[in-house]
């Protein structure tokens, strides 16, 4: 039977047919015979040569059973586009029928590319079991803070025992670490039922150095002409069979696991010269899997390339969505004053965060020393949506020496207004997990692969972190953690009892995204805003609200301010209007000290390391009272 003649989901891989067993597919142009070999070596069925090096065939398995190919010469090798790896990349693959999962969630309509807030979360660490159950029982804290959707990092199969899922090679495979695939689907469903989003990060710019099959398949699935930072660039130029593989990845998620958009890794290093860029395609796949689901598509892109995130009508690749770098960058060298390495081009001065507020990248074709050459490119007709800012993510916190939290190395009054900042400002707000209640549990880099690798890894790792100098410290580098040890990934797992124990930061998240979803003006996606530094330290965000009012966010990161005189329209109340504050970083219920009234008819004191939420309202109309002094 040929595969024209079978009901397939996908271009290869292993299909359940209704009372007529599977059909394989797989593309095998360096195999003059492919063979699909029960796991037990009991039977095995040779696949029908198709034109363009595919092999396919109708095969007697079933839902459950375990498979290898036989590549010729006793090679058995696990299936490309495996549905399920159970004892990970090197062991036989499994039959999945997805349709065999019963979904609740038919009226789920998908998320919308605006007003959400997206929570970071690696399903390894997650949970002190790290597993897609166990991280299911924890999606109402999340719905109940306010977070909209849940950015799953990498879950593709990987080697070993724990890792972050950047270096899988199973690419259609969900991790085994985690549970089985029907688990992952739980997760979606439960997800969709308490109102949260669900995307994926997904790895199409290299494949991990251990348990990646594909060249014994095809050399053509990767190419030398370009350079690649992690491996092997993956050619998007060759063979179309080759580049389906990973379009067709993209909408494979989508359609079954019903996860709602992708986050795409370090789309830089995803290299093409066709005509239509494989990025456009993705995005094209992934939306066309769900056609009645609205979907989330962000993409990371260290250069800063806007292209991403404009219109193929405009010649882009129609990404909703950029991770914002530089407005991490420039907040945490506010918070911390630590200029090393890749922070050597940011001051965190006010003056950039309103930059930030304002056109969202910093660098945007200016002259970068850190990279001795121009960085960015413009963002002027870009509007907030098109950036997702953050104060952790799981790089920049692995990032560090020791994996510490924001928490754990800055002031506590600085980090709340600057939590402010994100939380309320125009950009979509992402934060990682842990950071609503202020984990004590760092986040650390961590792989396990085989014991040949072992050794390169943390060489590797310790290399990248001396970029920052006060790394080079010997007593700094004796106590640096082993990426390569189960402490280091069991160090890094979250308990989540710190919800309760650490209550006044989940407060002040919980408050701050509903003052984001429910205030008027603050939750008006097409509001017009503006940003003004009015000293080193100070910044002014004013939202202007029409019918609805106008709202001033004050963030102070230095010391008590005075403003008098103050000659910044910004600051004026609409006419016939006053201000008042509704909301500050230093509320008792946050952990914090009060702050003194604000005299808005009077010179002004701004509370230092402080952020304040004013809303505008009537100037009170009483006549004023008569002295009875003769």
């Amino acid at each position: 039977m040929t595969s024209a003649a079978a009901h397939r989901r996908l271009p290869c891989g292993v299909e359940v047919q209704t009372d007529r067993g599977v059909h394989v597919r797989v593309w095998a142009p360096s195999c003059r015979r492919v063979e699909v070999v029960r796991d037990d070596r009991s039977q095995a069925w040779a696949l029908t040569p198709e034109d363009g090096g595919y092999h396919s065939g109708l095969v007697p398995l079933s839902r459950g059973d375990r498979y290898w190919f036989d590549l010729g010469k006793g090679r058995l090798r696990p299936d490309p586009c495996s549905r399920w790896q159970p004892d990970g990349p090197h062991g036989p693959s499994a039959v999945v029928d997805p349709s065999a999962f019963r979904w609740t969630d038919a009226g789920w309509t998908g998320v919308d590319r605006t007003g959400q807030v997206v929570y970071e979360m690696h399903v390894g660490t997650f949970t002190p079991t790290g597993t897609w159950r166990a991280a299911m029982e924890e999606l109402p804290a999340l719905a109940d803070l306010g977070i909209t959707i849940v950015e799953m990092m990498p879950v593709n199969d990987f080697p070993g025992e724990f890792g972050w899922g950047y270096d899988g090679v199973c690419l259609y495979a969900p991790a085994h670490q985690y549970g089985t695939p029907d688990d992952l689907r739980a997760f979606v469903d439960r997800a969709h039922g308490l109102g949260l989003g669900v995307i994926l990060d997904v790895v199409y710019n290299h494949l991990g150095p251990d348990g990646n099959y594909l060249e014994e398949y095809s050399s053509d699935y990767f190419t030398e002409k370009y350079d690649n930072d992690w491996g092997e660039a993956i050619n998007f130029e060759g063979p179309r069979a080759a580049r389906e593989f990973f379009v067709a990845n993209a909408g494979y998620w989508i359609d079954e696991f019903h996860f709602d958009g992708l986050r795409i890794d370090a789309t830089q290093d995803i290299h093409d010269a066709s005509p239509v860029h494989v990025l456009r395609d993705i995005t094209q796949c992934a939306r066309a899997a769900a056609p009645r689901r609205r979907l989330y598509i962000v993409g990371e892109n260290e250069p800063q390339e806007t292209r991403l995130v404009r219109p193929p009508s405009r010649g882009g690749y129609g990404l909703d969505a950029l991770w914002n770098d530089d407005f991490h960058h420039s907040t945490v060298v506010a918070l911390t004053g630590r200029r090393e390495a890749y922070y050597l081009d940011y001051r965190g001065r006010a003056q950039e965060l309103a930059a930030c507020v304002k056109y969202g990248f910093l660098y945007q074709g200016q002259y970068y020393a850190w990279q001795k050459k121009a960085r960015g490119t413009p963002t002027f007709d870009l509007d907030p949506a098109s950036f997702v800012a953050y104060l952790e993510n799981h790089d920049q916190v692995a990032n560090s020496p020791f994996g510490k939290r924001l928490h754990q190395v800055c002031s506590p009054r600085e980090l709340r207004a600057m939590t402010a900042f994100l939380l309320l400002g125009p950009a979509t707000p992402m934060l990682f997990q842990g950071q609503e209640f202020n984990a004590s549990a760092p986040f650390l880099y961590f792989a396990d692969h085989k014991p040949e690798l072992r050794e390169s890894i943390e060489t590797g790792r310790r290399e990248f972190l001396t970029q920052f100098a006060s790394v080079q410290d010997p007593d700094v580098m004796s106590l640096l953690p082993s990426p390569v040890e189960r402490s280091t990934f069991e160090e890094s797992r979250l308990d989540p009892r710190e919800r309760e124990t650490h209550a006044e930061a989940v407060a002040l998240h919980r408050d701050l995204i509903a003052l984001r979803r429910e205030d008027p003006v603050i939750a008006n996606a097409s509001r017009r805003l503006d940003a003004v530094a009015l000293n080193s330290d100070l910044l002014v965000l004013r939202y202007f609200g029409e019918a609805a009012g106008d709202r001033l966010l004050l963030v102070n990161l230095g010391g008590d301010v005075e403003l008098a005189p103050i000659p910044e329209p910004l600051l004026a109340p609409p006419a016939g209007r006053t201000w008042s504050v509704i909301w500050n970083s230093e509320a008792a219920g946050y952990g914090g000290q009060g702050v003194p009234p604000l005299r808005p008819d009077r010179e002004w004191h701004v509370p230092g390391e402080c952020a304040l939420l004013l809303a505008d309202e009537a100037l009170d109309a009483s006549p004023p009272t008569e002295s009875t002094d003769d």
